[in-house]
């Protein structure tokens, strides 16, 4: 549902995007999470209706699992890449915000 949510989102919106990925298909745990996130400057991550931010370099991998992996321990979804930033999650302000952030790209 999130991702049909985040999908529709991007259509109205008119966002094109470079690579999806079905987190059903390849689902990513742990180590590969860490992989992918551990050089972004920025996690804006929904937890609910409210939002939170993390600095990578700031709080380290077990904080930034803690956050975004998912009850199956795999990374939640959706999740997308803005340059050194990713938004993780749904939500209607975190994706407000990532709208406002792609237009002033």
């Amino acid at each position: 549902v999130s991702c049909t949510k985040a999908q529709d989102v991007l259509v109205r919106e008119q966002i094109a995007v470079d690579v999806i990925v079905d987190a059903r298909k390849e689902a990513l745990h742990a180590e590969e999470t860490w992989k992918l996130l551990q050089t972004a400057e920025e996690l804006i991550i929904a937890k609910g209706k409210k939002i939170v931010r993390l600095v990578t370099k700031e709080v380290g991998k077990e904080e930034v699992l803690a956050q975004v992996l998912g009850r199956s321990g795999t990374l939640r979804a959706p999740t997308l890449r803005v340059g050194s930033r990713f938004f993780v999650g749904w939500g209607e302000a975190l994706f407000q915000e990532f709208c406002t952030g792609i237009q002033k790209e």
